[in-house]
């Protein structure tokens, strides 16, 4: 009973002198209650208290309190008695402080406007809301540059951020609290002032193939000769080039509505090739004719993932949305992210990744592709994320790797995937993908192989830098 009496004395600001307040806690031996020694329980339960509430009946409970301060209550009377305290707390004082800080503010979340964008803002809207009942979420939708572009293939625009701007703008600008993106978006380097606070449960990572409906039942392989097979993926392209080069791949662009119905309603396509997440997470699972394993097509950095994103300085909101971290994603993703960065790969050039996590191990595979697929480096490697919380884990450790501030993943485990996803990368720089991926970028940028040279153990000396990293 005391300590949860003292609990609501320590919520109270501090009477003035004279007033209700003041009368009421002055008929208190605060040194007793805090000991433990007061007991104060009444026989029965007095009637609720109905708001609005006289700041005038501080003194009467005080007085009441002081009055039965010599009873020996029962467990039961010291129940009745709690219950009946903690009701007058919330009634005369209000919410605490804590919960004064979000209980009365509307959560805002920006994403962009496509179905799929809603399906998967909503997602985590709902999760929040499971984990934080007491608060509101308002969902503002935008559209980026990457929407409004349709014409133009992906890896051609030249835009840093393209699904990404425009919500970063409405986050700084504090339109926004927090913005739902696909992973797989957001560039390895984030604006100054930003971080991915949340990284949800990973879906299906690999990508799917869809047929047009004359083809269902069909896989790449039994497609015939010449058949045209839709991506706006460099990397799909240059892997699939390379496994089915009897098939011709072709850019589509548009949400995953656009290219279905331009799929279904045209003789233009014989297959599309989209991410199996989306297509779940739509409910088009019926529409995937085959899944693509990583010994067929190897899958984008962050695939599948859902991120939050957040103010780096908005230690609200980032405690609100670690509570959606996933461990085996988080580490998972920083690997990826990690080998990524390293190459100053993006959408322009074929970098594909696939993680799993074994037996406490995370395997990294990686592979640079040319855009024709005809040369290629691939590895993997391996390391322990096996690591307990420490002290220095939690709230006050907003870290970041690779744009990534995961409170609840031990921070050792998050370094040893950082330094997992740098070492792949050198490992293929040092074998010649600098020189493999700059020829890449270069063809894509201007349609014209250009002969880069050489620098130490294979690189190419100064490649221009990846458009999507600002």
């Amino acid at each position: 009973m005391a300590p949860l009496f003292a609990a609501w004395v320590r919520r109270m600001p501090a009477p003035a002198a004279g007033s209700p307040e003041q009368s009421f806690l002055c008929g208190w031996d605060l040194g007793s209650l805090l000991a433990g020694s007061v007991h104060s329980c009444p026989p029965s339960r007095p009637p609720p208290i109905q708001p609005p509430p006289s700041p005038y009946l501080w003194p009467h409970i005080g007085a009441r309190f002081v009055k039965r301060s010599s009873l020996d209550p029962t467990p039961a009377q010291w129940l009745a008695e709690t219950s009946w305290v903690l009701e007058m707390a919330d009634v005369l004082l209000g919410p605490s402080q804590e919960e004064n800080g979000t209980k009365n503010h509307t959560i805002r979340v920006g994403t962009r406007k496509s179905q799929l964008a809603r399906i998967q803002t909503d997602s985590v809207v709902q999760m929040l809301q499971d984990h934080h009942p007491h608060l509101c979420f308002e969902i503002v939708a935008m559209s980026t540059t990457g929407d409004k572009i349709l014409d133009t293939a992906l890896s051609k625009i030249g835009e840093k951020s393209l699904f990404t701007k425009e919500l970063e703008n409405a986050l700084e600008r504090n339109e926004v609290d927090l913005v739902v993106h696909s992973l797989k978006d957001l560039p390895t380097s984030l604006p100054l002032g930003f971080t991915i606070g949340a990284v949800c449960k990973r879906e299906n990572p690999h990508d799917a193939v869809v047929f047009h409906p004359k083809h269902c039942g069909e896989t790449l392989s039994s497609l015939p000769g010449k058949s045209v097979v839709g991506t706006s993926s460099l990397r799909r392209a240059a892997q699939l080039k390379r496994k089915f080069p009897q098939l011709e791949f072709r850019d589509i662009r548009g949400n995953l509505n656009t290219r279905l119905k331009k799929l279904d309603e045209k003789e233009d396509f014989s297959a599309i090739i989209l991410a199996a997440a989306g297509l779940k997470r739509m409910g088009w699972d019926s529409r995937m004719g085959q899944i693509l394993s990583p010994a067929d097509c190897l899958y984008a950095v962050g695939q599948g993932a859902l991120a939050v994103e957040v103010r780096a300085k908005d230690h609200e909101i980032l405690e609100l949305v670690s509570v959606l971290h996933d461990r085996e994603t988080v580490l998972c993703c920083i690997a990826e992210r990690a080998f990524m960065k390293r190459l100053e790969g993006g959408c322009s050039v074929p970098v594909a990744v696939s993680t799993t996590v074994k037996d406490l191990q995370l395997y990294l595979t990686g592979a640079v592709y040319s855009l024709d697929g005809a040369e290629s480096l691939q590895q993997t490697m391996q390391a322990t994320v096996d690591f307990p919380l420490e002290d220095t884990d939690g709230p006050n450790d907003d870290t970041q790797h690779v744009g990534i501030t995961a409170r609840t993943v031990p921070g050792r485990a998050q370094q040893a995937a950082e330094k997992l996803g740098v070492d792949l990368a050198e490992l293929l720089l040092s074998q010649g993908a600098g020189l493999i991926l700059a020829v890449a970028r270069q063809l894509n940028e201007t349609g014209e192989p250009v002969g880069l040279p050489r620098g130490g153990n294979g690189r190419a000396a100064s490649p221009p830098p990846c458009p999507h990293q600002p």
